[in-house]
Parts: C-alpha cells; structure tokens; sequence
C-alpha cells in the first residue's frame, strides 16, 4: 500500500482587526496561528488499472464514492454540442435492470444519494452512502456509470427538457448573459463559445447511438479514477470497488482525447448590446480569454480576484453596490480549466444607469493594475487562506477537493502547500499578474438590455466599437 503523507500544516496567518470590514485603511493585527490537519492519501489501484484514492475519515458511519471520468464537453465534436452532458445526465434514467424511477427508488431505500454530472474537463459519478450499505450501493452505482440503457423516451424527454429550458432562456437577462458573453468572447467554433448543454440547434440531432457510442469511446477505465472518503479503510472498502469495477474493459484502444485548444485572445475592446425590449435591468459582462488551471499563478490570481471581486467587500462590489447603489451585487471571477476559460467581471444594473456602470467597472478594472496598498493585500490573503479548510469539514468536501486534484493533475503536495503559497503572494505579484490578465483595453463588453432606453449612453462612452444584436443571434 502506498500512502501519500500529507503532514500537518502549521498555517501562520494575521488576522485583520474587523475582517468583515470594507475599511482598506485598518492595518493588519496579529492573530492565533492555528493548525491545519490535512489528511493522508492512500494511493491503491485495482486489477485493471483504475487509480484509487482513499481518505480515512472515522467518526460518521458515512462514506462518499466520486467515479471521475476524464472526458466532458471539451470531447463533444462540433456539429453534436450537448453530447457529453447529456450523455452524463441519461446515466442514471435508466441502467442494468432498472429504469431510472427502480434507479431512485432503490437509492432512497439505502439511504443513500447518487449523482451524475458533467463539467468541460470531466465526467462524474458520486454515491454518498451509509457504510452498512456501500456494497449494495456500489453495485446501482456500477450499473449507472457502466451499464446505462440510454432508453428513446428517456432521451426524447430530457431532450425536451433542454428545448424549453433555451426558450425560457430567452426572457431571463442574466441566462442571456451567460451564453452571450462566452460567445462572443470565443466564438461559435470554440468549444467555449456554446453552452454545455447544446444548443437548439444539435440536440435535435443527437440520438441514443450517439450516446452509446460516446459512452463507449470516452467512458474507459484507462480514463477513470475512484475517490473514497469516509468511515472506511482500504482493507474495507476495496473488495467492493473490485467486485463492481475491477472487471471494467474498455471496448478497444484509446482514440486520442479530445481537447479544446486555446482560443485566440481578444485584440481590441468592443462592445455589444443584446436588445431586451423592457428590461427593468441591464446584465453586464466584461471580459476575455483567461488562464488554465495549470497556471503557475494561481494562488496570486486567487488573491488578486479577492480584491477586485471575489468577496463581499471587494472593490467592484464595494463601488457598485455600496457606494452607488447600481447593482444588488457585482462580482468577478477566472474560470479556470483544462483549457484557458474566461476571465469576467459583471453585474445586474439599474436600466437608467447602465452607462455609469460600465465607467465603475473600468475604473476597477484599471485600478487593480495600480499597486495595492498592503493591508488590503494582507486582508485578501487571510480571507483566501482562512476560507481554504472549509473545504475539508465534509466527506463530500474532502472527496470534491480530490477529484479535483485528479482532473487537473494537481501535485501531491498541493493542499499542504496551499496556505504557504497564498501567504507568499507579494504586491509585486499582484501587479504583474494584474498586468498579464486583466488588460481594459482589450476586454469584451456584452450588456443584456433595453437598447432603446441605453444604447446611446453607452456610445458616448467610447469605448470601442459597438454591435448591436438580437436574442436571438446568441441564444439558438
């Protein structure tokens, strides 16, 4: 057995005096240095070759199983987006000798929950399950991942689902948002560019031997990993793995994974307003390509994003919430995957104040390139580190942080190392990840709203050139 030590952590932090203060003037006053216990990894395999992760966690009879797949919409192919999430949400409506009602039924009578789910990056499984009951529901959840039927009306019925779900798309601005602004950052070749979920254009197309065959060629165990946190040991839980997984073979040789290449970046700022005639709010994006998980400024473009709007007292919410009172909230982010996703800054306005809106967003956006001032960059840190071991107060908790460890090929090291390297952040890394990531001059603006009632405003504050559209040109 190969145990992967993860040691204690002694985490130092200074804790802000009033830390839930918007105040950037408080300077920093020492705190307690409490200590991180970080649990052990136990690295197993099973006959086949799937990589197995156990985490002992005693105390509640409880234990949460996450099957990884290491394929998702990135491995769509053009003409059939919506095919990996899809695929991901028919496993369960029926597999093995059960339809999906039998699938629900006999999950309940276990006390147990079963998940399946799909990201870009990966695919997923998740049972959370009393331990007296593992081995009964490690077998549903074998013949979900494994054995699903993909049924007609049960495709035709989800299918129906997301038909309608784009429609209601189309009347609510800030769903509007969210698949305009990835469009016009990337494109509608970009596998970035389009929804997860397909559009109403490729999921009339998709069929049951899609499915099967996607299942096929992208759900293999030289793809897969088991993740396991709970009340168990290996010695417990690894003849049920084996007996449910370890005889899984794949159909034949691997087809080379299917990624997304990185996307051209945004050359010049332009601007686009999608017309929603009566909108009592604009929805507003700012943004472009941003960075891969892999980058090696992650932690400082953790801190960094904490300032500008990652957090409650950010600047970005301080400015358009509490001090002009535009937006119930606005906040920034990096989605950050296997593939450079996007960097975004946004809001829902007030209609007769769109174009104010947009000027606070770029003075933000521009003041982030300024130095930081020491006690905010301190505060972001503290705020960063301390929230870090919420993450493992759970066994679900625990697993998600590994299962994310695998799909990003994270390094053995990397929750013990996670506090130290936030805390090492400097000003000067600030500003030169400020300086690569957030560029003004180059972001995309897209704003959801009454044209009529805010095109004009928006024109005069220059900011590039501005294309008007319709709903109907981005949600299809």
């Amino acid at each position: 057995m190969r145990i992967l030590p993860i040691t204690l952590v002694s985490v130092l932090l200074t804790v802000p005096a009033g830390a839930q203060a918007p105040d950037r003037s408080a300077a920093p006053k020492p705190g307690p240095a409490p200590t991180l216990k970080l649990p052990a990894i136990q690295k197993q395999a099973l006959s086949n070759g799937i990589p197995v992760w156990i985490v002992e966690r005693h105390g509640v009879p409880v234990v949460q199983i996450n099957l990884i797949v290491k394929a998702g919409s990135a491995a769509d192919p053009a003409s059939k987006f919506g095919l990996a999430s899809l695929t991901a949400a028919m496993l369960d409506e029926g597999a093995g000798t059960r339809d999906g009602l039998a699938i629900a039924d006999a999950i309940d009578y276990l006390g147990a929950d079963l998940a399946t789910s799909s990201t870009y990056d990966a695919s997923f499984v998740n049972l959370h399950v009393p331990v007296a009951r593992t081995g009964d529901a490690l077998a549903i959840m074998a013949d979900v991942a494994l054995r699903p039927t993909f049924g007609q009306k049960d495709l035709d019925r989800l299918r129906e689902e997301r038909l309608a779900g784009l429609k209601q798309t189309r009347d609510n601005p800030s769903a509007i948002a969210a698949v305009a602004f990835p469009l016009m950052v990337y494109g509608p070749s970009h596998r970035y560019g389009i929804s997860m979920m397909g559009t109403g254009e490729t999921l009339p197309s998709l069929t049951t031997g899609d499915l099967r065959q996607f299942h096929a060629s992208e759900y293999r165990p030289d793809r897969a990993a088991l993740v396991v946190v709970g009340d168990v040991t290996p010695a417990s839980v690894l003849p049920a793995l084996e007996k449910e997984f370890g005889g899984w073979q794949a159909a034949g040789p691997a087809s080379p994974a299917r990624g997304v290449a990185d996307a051209p970046q945004i050359k010049a700022r332009q601007v686009y307003i999608v017309d929603k005639p009566g909108a009592a709010q604009s929805q507003i994006r700012i943004g472009w390509v941003g960075v891969a998980r892999s980058t090696p400024d992650y932690h400082a473009l953790q801190v960094l994003n904490t300032i500008l709007g990652g957090s409650f007292t950010s600047r970005l919410n301080q400015n358009l919430r509490e001090t002009h009172g535009y937006s119930y909230g606005a906040s920034s982010g990096f989605d950050m995957r296997l593939a450079a996703g996007p960097f975004f800054a946004g809001a829902g306005v007030q209609t007769d104040k769109t174009a104010e809106s947009i000027t606070e967003f770029f003075n933000e956006l521009n003041g982030i390139l300024k130095p930081v001032p020491a006690d905010e960059l301190a505060k972001a840190k503290n705020y960063v580190a301390l929230r870090f071991p919420n993450a493992f107060e759970t066994t679900r908790g625990i697993a998600g942080q590994l299962t994310q460890m695998i799909v990003y090929s994270l390094p053995d090291d990397y929750f013990a190392t996670f506090v130290q390297k936030v805390q090492a952040v400097t000003g000067q890394d600030l500003s030169r990840v400020a300086a690569k990531y957030i560029q003004p001059d180059r972001l995309a603006v897209v704003v959801i709203g009454d044209r009529q009632a805010i095109e004009a405003k928006v024109k005069a504050l220059n900011l590039g050139q501005v294309t008007a559209l319709k709903v109907e040109d981005v949600v299809r």
